[in-house]
């Protein structure tokens, strides 16, 4: 039995000196300043240089609505955001740096929400697209039928 547990940390820990490539999608509080908002960002990124690993892309913190209040605890208080930075990266490492930055912004709080997920180093973004025109075939147009010339005689009347 501890032969089998001895086998199952050695796979574990040569699984974790795999390097794969992880991204991560944040959404930080918007009560951070966006003077404020790099050194926010630099929290997330410290984690993962620090345990050596290395940025591939990363997409720059916008302001956005989002599409449902969340609530974040703060201090001794519930705060609802309406808004929200979103941001998002991709890197390079091993799963014990995706651990411990996973538990990092879990503990941030100016981290509203977060994943960390594994993804492929290719640019998986949608790439917009010029929409493109496609001939509309109309049907014939429907012909007016030619107007009756108008009766110049009296209307028949039974009486007359």
């Amino acid at each position: 039995m501890a032969e089998a547990v001895m086998e199952q940390t050695g796979v574990d820990t040569a699984e974790a000196a795999v390097s794969r490539i992880y991204e991560i999608g944040y959404l930080i509080v918007s009560t951070v300043a966006e003077d404020n908002l790099e050194a926010a960002v630099a929290t997330i990124r410290t984690p993962i240089t620090s345990a050596g690993g290395s940025f591939i892309a990363e997409g720059a913190p916008s302001l956005t609505r989002l599409a449902y209040d969340m609530t974040a605890r703060e201090g001794d208080k519930n705060v609802n955001y309406d808004r929200a930075y979103f941001g998002w990266l991709k890197f390079e490492g091993t799963s014990d740096i995706a651990e411990a930055i996973n538990e990092a912004l879990r503990t941030n709080p100016q981290i509203l929400r977060h994943i960390v997920f594994r993804t492929v180093r290719e640019d998986t973004r949608a790439k917009m697209k010029a929409p493109t025109l496609r001939e509309v075939k109309t049907p014939h147009i429907a012909r007016t039928a030619p107007r009756r010339e108008e009766e110049t005689a009296r209307p028949f009347s039974p009486r007359s």
